[in-house]
């Protein structure tokens, strides 16, 4: 009846590999980091003093670079037109924060050239918040209305049908995410060597750091989609019983 509300729901181990890969992921970042934020670059600018060159670069005098209080918790807000850096970043002069700082800078100048799947990420973002909140109480309600063959059993199924689509678009974010992820890391690395403002085993550095923040992403992905697959195979479960 409660079929994949309980631990002992054999579909949870899909789970278990998507969870440990996020785990080991998120523990990759901030060893790396800590490795890379010991090493500082020849040139001593700090991560502020690259976000502001790079943007520079690019003609991107409008877009400011600010301090924001906060463990790696650096962004570009594409609304106010602003990039802030956090306390490792902001005033580091280390390979680490300057290739975040690099990085968060690529993300600007993706919005700046209208690089198509950032667009599209901003476009679905409304969908996808939205989505988000109300596909587990979709789902659930539908789960419900199925096992205990309330109202119309029919309906619990749509619902759950629901559910699953309202949370696929969490999936469809993460998927757009990476692109978007690897390009501004892409470009951040480019720039960084084209413009010296990091040499040769600098660059490894910040590279090492934005490959294993990249991971993080492609756990994200990976977790929503073994969540995405259990949803499917809890609704399928439920309405073969229900049959």
């Amino acid at each position: 009846m409660f079929f994949g509300l309980f631990w002992g729901d054999w579909t949870l181990i899909l789970l278990m590999p998507a969870m440990i890969f996020a785990f080991v992921a998120q523990a990759r970042v901030q060893s790396t980091f800590q490795k890379y934020d010991r090493v500082h670059s020849e040139r001593r600018m700090t991560g502020a003093d690259v976000a502001r060159r790079i943007l520079d670069l690019n003609g991107l005098y409008d877009v400011k670079v600010e301090y924001v209080r906060g463990h790696l918790n650096d962004h570009f807000d594409p609304r106010t037109n602003v990039i802030r850096l956090s306390d490792a970043t902001y005033g580091s002069t280390s390979v680490a924060a300057i290739g975040v700082a690099a990085h968060e800078a690529g993300h600007a100048v993706q919005h700046a050239t209208g690089y198509a799947p950032i667009r599209l990420r901003g476009a679905i973002i409304p969908v996808t918040q939205f989505g988000s909140r109300l596909s587990m109480p979709l789902f659930l309600i539908g789960l419900l209305i199925t096992g205990f063959g309330m109202i119309d059993p029919a309906i619990g199924e749509i619902l759950m049908f629901g559910g699953i689509v309202l949370f696929s678009l969490s999936t469809l974010f993460q998927l757009v995410t990476l692109p978007v992820e690897f390009n501004a890391s892409s470009r951040a690395l480019r720039t960084l060597e084209e413009s010296n403002i990091l040499y040769g085993d600098e660059i490894a550095g910040a590279k090492a750091v934005l490959s294993a923040a990249a991971m993080t992403y492609v756990a994200a992905l990976a977790t929503s989609l073994a969540y995405l697959l259990r949803f499917i195979l809890i609704a399928a479960g439920a309405s073969g019983r229900r049959r």
